[in-house]
C-alpha cells in the first residue's frame, strides 16, 4: 500500500516577497479546527539571514489542499534572550479538552545556515554564527553550550495567542519529535519523543514513550520503536501525533537509511497499553520520487510532521526537502485494515 501524493505538490512554497519565509517552509502541524470548520496549519520557516532564524506560520484551509497564508509575520517565534531564542521548529498540534498543545524543538541559538559546505555538524563553543550580542560561556548549561535541540510545549486556542510552559524533555539530551495523546490513557498522560540515548542499548536515535500525571512531568521513557528495516537503517522518529481508531492509536513514522533518505511509515498501537505495538508496516509508505523531495536544503527527505482524517480520509502533510511542504493522501479505513491484516506483529 502506497500514498497518494497531490498532483498539485508542494502546496506552501517559500515566498520570495517576505524576508522570514523565502529561503524555506516545512514540517507542518496541521489540525481540523471543528469550530472554525478549516484546517489549520503552522509551519516552519526561515528567510536567508545568517543566522537562519526559525519561526513558525499560520495558514488555513477549507479543502485540506489550498492553503491561505494568515500574513502579517510569524505566529509563533522565541525571543533572542530567551531559552527557545535561536529556533522554534518542527511543530506538532495535539487538542486535549478545548485547549490546542503546541509541542515543539528548539535551541538556545539560531542554527545558521547548516547547508553549506563551510557549516561543520557539532561546531558549537562557540556556535559559528554567534554575535556578539549573545550570551556565551563555559559555564552555561549543556543544551546552551553545545546548542543540543529540547522540546518545549505551549498551549492556544487560536493558533494566534500562545502560553508557553516550559521545557518537556531533559536538558542534557537532545531530544525532538516530540508529540502529545489527545487523551489520557489509564489516567495518564502519554508523551512520545526520540532523545538522542548515547547508553541505552539501542543502535540509533529511535522512538521513546513515556507517561505522567501532568503535561510537564513524565516517568522514565520506555522503547517503543528501533530501526528494523533497510530503510530505517539510521534512526527513525514519531511523524504525526497519534489518532485514536477502533483498531488501536495510529501513528506515522519516519525512517533514514544509510544513505540518510527520509521514508514514511505507519504503526499501531494498543489502546489500553500503548506501549505495545500491535502492527507495523515492514515496507515503506511513501519515500521522495518527486524533484521537489529530492532537490533542497535537505536532498531525499518527506518527513510527515501532520496528519487530519476528514470524511474517512487521511490527509497526510509533510515537508519536503527541508524547503516545501506536501499533501498525500489514502482512504484512512483501508490503511488500519490493511495494517492489521498484513503488519501485525
Amino acid at each position: 500500500m502506497k500514498f497518494e501524493k497531490f498532483k498539485g505538490n508542494p502546496i506552501l512554497r517559500p515566498d520570495p516577497a517576505c524576508a522570514w519565509e523565502e529561503r524555506c517552509v516545512l514540517n507542518p502541524a496541521v489540525v481540523y479546527d471543528d469550530a472554525r470548520g478549516e484546517f489549520v496549519m503552522l509551519y516552519r520557516a526561515a528567510g536567508n539571514d545568517k543566522r537562519h532564524q526559525i519561526r513558525l506560520g499560520l495558514a488555513t484551509s477549507k479543502d485540506g489542499v489550498h492553503f491561505e497564508r494568515a500574513g502579517g509575520g510569524p505566529v509563533f517565534e522565541g525571543h533572542r534572550d530567551d531559552p527557545d531564542g535561536g529556533c522554534v521548529e518542527d511543530p506538532r498540534l495535539t487538542k486535549i479538552g478545548d485547549i490546542y498543545f503546541l509541542t515543539y524543538a528548539a535551541r538556545a541559538y539560531a542554527p545558521g545556515q547548516y547547508w553549506l559546505e563551510e557549516w561543520v555538524e557539532g561546531v558549537s563553543r562557540p556556535p559559528m554564527y554567534l554575535e556578539s550580542s549573545d550570551v556565551y560561556s563555559e559555564e552555561l548549561p549543556l543544551f546552551a553550550r553545545e546548542n543540543t535541540t529540547i522540546s518545549y510545549l505551549a498551549a492556544t486556542k487560536d493558533f494566534v495567542h500562545y502560553k508557553k510552559l516550559g521545557r518537556l524533555t531533559e536538558p542534557t539530551v537532545d531530544d525532538r519529535d516530540v508529540m502529545l495523546f489527545p487523551e489520557k490513557v489509564n489516567g495518564k498522560y502519554v508523551l512520545i519523543s526520540r532523545p538522542k540515548f548515547k547508553d541505552a542499548g539501542v543502535k540509533m536515535p529511535s522512538i521513546w514513550i513515556s507517561f505522567g500525571d501532568d503535561l510537564l512531568e513524565f516517568g522514565k521513557p520506555q522503547l517503543l520503536l528501533t530501526g528494523e528495516q533497510w530503510w530505517e537503517q539510521q534512526r527513525i522518529g514519531a511523524g504525526t501525533p497519534p489518532i485514536r481508531t477502533e483498531k488501536g492509536w495510529f501513528m506515522l513514522y519516519h525512517g533514514v537509511d544509510a544513505k540518510g533518505v527520509y521514508r514514511v511509515g505507519a504503526v499501531l498501537l494498543d489502546l489500553e497499553k500503548p506501549e505495545k505495538v500491535i502492527a507495523r508496516t515492514k515496507d515503506f509508505l511513501m519515500e521522495p520520487d518527486q524533484e521537489f523531495e529530492l532537490c533542497g536544503i535537505y536532498e531525499g527527505c518527506v518527513f510527515p510532521t501532520g496528519a487530519v482524517v476528514k470524511d474517512g480520509t487521511l490527509y497526510i502533510y509533510y515537508g519536503c526537502a527541508d524547503t516545501y511542504i506536501g499533501l498525500a493522501t489514502c482512504n484512512f479505513a483501508e490503511l488500519i485494515n490493511y495494517l492489521v491484516r498484513e503488519c501485525a506483529v
